[in-house]
């Protein structure tokens, strides 16, 4: 049985059953895998469980690099490095009944691109990524007609 949820809420927006990797994945095939897919974040499980998630980022950051500047091993990854070296563990989650503006604002404050989303019992159900939240900000914009003139955006800039 599918649940319905309103176009409010993040269970709406999100994609359902992400593709996901294990922290023993290597880099170079999560960065694969990413590529494939035509993905920029990938959800850590291990044992059933979100651990961690990996963004095509991190698979660039410079502390994984010999290099001054870090930016070969983009081309250059390798089996020597798995996702649970550079996957962010510190993680903020949704739940599906969440807000969409709930999600916005984390989005705003944290400068994250992507979410995981949580059903009651931790379970990973969804991703919620800013590919997603764009696509509920044009379906307001469309169901209310776009931008009146004089309207400004805030939400900071960058």
């Amino acid at each position: 049985m599918e649940i319905l949820y309103s176009k409010s809420q993040v269970g709406y927006w999100m994609s359902r059953e992400p593709k996901t990797v294990s922290p023993d994945t290597s880099v170079r095939r999560a960065f694969f895998k990413m590529r494939y897919y035509n993905f920029r974040h990938l959800p850590v499980v291990k044992d059933g469980k979100l651990v961690g998630i990996v963004s095509d980022r991190d698979l660039r950051r410079p502390d994984v690099s010999e290099e001054p500047d870090g930016w070969d091993d983009f081309y250059r990854l390798d089996d020597s490095y798995e996702v649970c070296d550079v996957m962010a563990t510190e993680l903020i989650t949704l739940r599906p009944r969440d807000t969409v503006r709930h999600a916005l604002s984390i989005f705003l404050s944290h400068r994250f691109g992507a979410l995981p989303v949580l059903n009651v019992q931790g379970e990973l159900v969804g991703i919620l990524t800013a590919r997603d939240m764009f696509r509920a900000f044009d379906d307001l914009l469309a169901e209310t007609g776009g931008w009146r003139r004089g309207e400004e955006v805030s939400g900071g800039g960058g």
